[in-house]
């Protein structure tokens, strides 16, 4: 298992987190991840698949063959590292209990850059606990360069008041910014990926063949 090690971390490394159910990981995952990772300079980009859904349905494959697609999908990518802390905890996935499990294993000072979709970041204030969220990480929103997301006016004066614009802001302060960051979004869904698959047809180029690979072997999605 290619676990994280925070120890070998220069202290102002900064870390980049995306969490999801990974079901199945996919390129629209992967590529806006490594967009982030060379764009924001990033020590690491963790990937945290979540154990138990808070605000969406429960993860069709198990908890232990969604680690293994996760696995698969970044092996030979430096800076991609898998971390299984949600699998491990009970209850609900919570990102503020993920958060603050993370800050106590990497200390005050390392930046924590949380990668959240421009859709999720629409719904941020609903979340459980956001403004705590947002003291212990920095929120990077990963948008197409010509998206244009409706925002709330709460949430665009918490934009306004926390907001950046250089990448470099970000490793100056280890959480608190919200940065605005395009990146090659590409048009594809794990529900669209299950759904070819359970039509019998192909999800080839939408998925690593890696995964494409257990989700046969463990005849998955049909």
């Amino acid at each position: 298992m290619t676990e994280a090690r925070a120890g070998s971390l220069a202290n102002d490394a900064m870390i980049g987190i995306l969490g999801g159910t990974f079901d199945p990981i996919h390129l629209g995952h992967l590529r806006p991840a490594l967009d982030c990772l060379e764009a924001l300079g990033l020590a690491q980009v963790r990937f945290i698949p979540l154990n138990v859904a808070v605000h969406r349905p429960q993860p069709h494959a198990p908890a232990a063959l969604r680690l293994a697609m996760v696995e698969a999908a970044i092996a030979g990518q430096p800076g991609f590292l898998v971390d299984p802390r949600e699998l491990a905890r009970p209850g609900g996935s919570y990102t503020f209990d993920t958060l603050v499990s993370l800050r106590a294993e990497v200390g005050p000072s390392t930046p924590l850059c949380l990668l959240v979709g421009a859709d999720a970041f629409s719904g941020f204030l609903d979340w459980y606990r956001p403004l705590e969220i947002l003291r212990l990480a920095h929120l990077v929103v990963m948008r197409r360069p010509s998206s244009d997301s409706q925002l709330s006016a709460d949430l665009q004066v918490l934009r306004a008041r926390h907001g950046c614009q250089d990448h470099a802001e970000l490793s100056r302060t280890p959480a608190g910014l919200i940065l605005d960051q395009a990146v090659t979004q590409l048009e594809v869904s794990s529900t669209r990926v299950r759904e070819l698959i359970r039509a019998g047809r192909s999800p080839r180029y939408l998925l690593p063949d890696a995964v494409i690979s257990i989700i046969a072997s463990a005849d998955l999605y049909r």
